[in-house]
């Protein structure tokens, strides 16, 4: 096999046990988890104790009032991959004509008009109930007390509070008396609190014993029912009231204008979290499982479905040949996105077909393609976006284009330009041209614009304990600069819907009680029916990108977990962004310089326009995995930030 072989040095060893191993984008989160399996909880206990967690301590990474989705399997069927979905839809007035007649021609990427209903609170409920051991009480005790007590403040964390401190004290008043108590930006290392939020964690934990307002009934008998009852009081209870009474002071939104919010008590408590089955595709003797085409997992099984036809030596992402394949097909699958996903009729089973792949596959040729190609599906016509390489407000001159209050003008063909892209999960630790040359190394660390839109990206957690429970998730939305913080609640709503249009006949057009179509893609991987990996990464449009290079090298390659990890990584940006502004740059891509000076050259001579991120910039991976024949188990986690953290024994 022609394939390169790995590094002998890693950052740090994949772990191995046989009792249980947790992996996380934090620390805290990471030995939050690994003491629930310490005490007797199982993955399920443990995931979620760690999600509550993450909630607290990387605030401008996911928060409760944003969204998460999840792939599990349990020890009593480890071969059925069951997906967790916490996407909320849009609100009953969440409609076209409503951002129209407000002005605008897209979703903001801040604010709280940008709210889809918050969806990750509930599912995570959802599965500590039907899967889960421990009471509610047990679970929350860790994020109460770091919510409560105070926790050590990430740098990242400081320097978002900073890039939003005008924001939040001219416009988001309630923002800033949360993030900059008496007016200072904390520093490094000091220890915050969120009381707010601690007291809406033991609120839910009351309701339980029926002192809830949507629950004043008896105490509930059972763990199910206490557990129950806390989803009601959010969804019906004191958490719904509080939300839908924030949205209604106009305030900032990233287009530079005022607005409204549209959430109210009905659409909160018309949401419920579920389970789905999984999309799979069978890939070199292993089943991959996603979510379905309301999300952006199976853009995943779909560049493996086209890959899948090569040699392996055009699937080794550390050589030209391979990097170039990979890139390409990427390209092509993530144009079907934008052409047929959304929470509708997604015609899934052909877009996996081998008939289709194969006609994909015959476009990719020696160059880059700089072209938007969609497939064509038979009765079905491809919608094509604008194609935006850059963006102004139609409602801004051009002397007031470039203010960074209004949202700015995206750098020519840079959807990651701190002044107006990514505002979600986009990119971490790319250069933005506004800043730093195309070259020189990036720092890793989320840039956030003046009026709150953001270049970071989100929270992930993967568990398996001893017994064979397995998940991979990935928990996003409500950052702490996305919309202004709601005072009784110690968290701000989310701004999922900016991942839908507001042209008519797209598949992922906005509208009320339906989902938008989220980048949240975590990923089970299974070999001989039974589940024998969880892995997943942040970085939006970038997630299934770098987690297809964990896949090869370590299904293709024979990497070990952390040497994948830890591998050089890369992305295509030819593709329209699913973040405000929604740009795209033609024949575009990101690489760590580890790649090569050989390999990146190769490229460039292919036609690949080429953006160096530095050497560790690019990935948030992490992973644990399960050996079933053995029950040994593996841990990795990303050094990139020295912030994500594997553990377990």
């Amino acid at each position: 096999m022609s394939f390169t072989r790995p590094e002998t040095f890693t950052t740090r060893p994949t772990l191995q046990g046989t009792f249980g191993m947790s992996a996380t984008t934090h620390w805290l989160a990471t030995g939050t988890a690994q003491a629930v399996l310490e005490r007797g909880g199982n993955a399920f206990d443990a995931a979620t104790a760690a999600a509550f967690v993450l909630h607290v301590v990387e605030p401008h990474l996911n928060g409760p009032g944003g969204d998460m989705t999840g792939v599990f399997s349990t020890a009593e069927e480890p071969g059925k991959p069951v997906v967790l979905m916490g996407q909320g839809p849009a609100p009953a007035g969440a409609t076209v004509q409503h951002f129209r007649a407000e002005g605008l021609e897209l979703v903001p990427g801040s604010g709280a008009l940008a709210a889809a209903v918050p969806g990750a609170v509930d599912a995570w409920l959802l599965l500590l109930r039907d899967h889960g051991t421990w009471e509610l009480a047990e679970v929350l005790d860790f994020a109460i007390r770091y919510a409560r007590d105070g926790h050590p403040v990430l740098a990242r964390v400081c320097s978002t509070i900073s890039a939003v401190a005008g924001l939040f004290r001219e416009h988001w008043p309630t923002s800033a008396d949360l993030w900059m108590p008496e007016g200072r930006i904390p520093e490094e290392g000091e220890l915050v609190r969120n009381p707010a939020l601690a007291r809406t964690l033991r609120k839910l934990v009351q309701a339980g014993a029926g002192l809830g307002e949507a629950f004043a009934a008896a105490p509930a008998h059972t763990r199910e029912e206490r557990i129950d009852a806390a989803r009601r009081e959010w969804s019906e209870g004191f958490v719904a009231r509080a939300v839908a009474e924030s949205v209604h002071t106009p305030h900032r939104h990233s287009s530079g204008t005022d607005h409204r919010g549209v959430m109210t008590m009905a659409d909160m408590a018309g949401f419920r979290a579920s389970y789905e089955d999984a999309a799979t595709l069978e890939f070199r003797g292993h089943t991959i499982a996603k979510t379905g085409p309301w999300g952006q997992g199976p853009v995943l099984l779909q560049t493996l479905a086209i890959l899948a036809g090569f040699d392996d030596d055009h699937l080794d992402p550390s050589t030209e040949l391979g990097a170039h394949t990979i890139l390409e097909a990427q390209k092509l699958a993530l144009a079907d996105r934008e052409s047929y996903y959304g929470d509708a009729d997604v015609p899934l089973d052909y877009l996996l077909s081998e008939e289709y792949a194969a006609s994909r596959r015959a476009l990719i040729t020696e160059d880059a393609s700089h072209d938007f190609r969609p497939g064509s599906v038979p009765g079905r016509e491809p919608y094509i976006p604008t194609l935006r390489t850059e963006y102004v407000p139609p409602a801004l001159s051009d002397d007031d284009a470039g203010s960074p209050v209004l949202g700015g003008r995206a750098a020519p063909g840079r959807a990651g330009s701190a002044a107006a892209a990514g505002v979600g999960e986009p990119t971490i630790g790319e250069p933005s041209l506004g800043e730093r040359g195309i070259g020189e190394p990036a720092l890793y660390e989320p840039s956030v614009a003046s009026n709150g839109e953001t270049r970071g990206d989100t929270c992930h957690i993967d568990v398996v304990d001893r017994w064979g429970n397995m998940v991979s998730a990935t928990p996003s939305g409500g950052w702490l600069q996305s919309s202004p913080a709601i005072p009784e609640l110690g968290f701000c709503l989310g701004t999922r819907l900016q991942m839908t249009w507001l042209e008519p006949g797209t598949p992922s057009t906005l509208t009320p009680g339906m989902r938008p179509r989220t980048t949240l893609t975590p990923t089970l991987v299974l070999r001989d029916g039974v589940a024998v990996s969880a892995v997943g990464s942040p970085g939006g449009d970038q997630q299934d990108q770098w987690q297809l290079l964990y896949l090869l090298r370590t299904i293709v390659g024979g990497y070990s977990p952390q040497q994948a990890i830890d591998a050089p990584a890369f992305h295509t940006t030819s593709m329209p962004g699913s973040f405000w502004p929604r740009t795209w740059e033609p024949g575009g891509a990101v690489v760590e310089d580890r790649l090569g000076d050989d390999v990146i050259a190769g490229l460039e001579r292919r036609g690949h326009r080429i953006t160096r991120a530095g050497d560790w910039t690019l990935g948030r991976l992490s992973a644990v995995v399960r050996d079933p024949r053995t029950g040994v188990l593996q841990g990795a986690a990303n050094p990139r930030g020295a912030q994500g953290y594997a553990a377990g024994r």
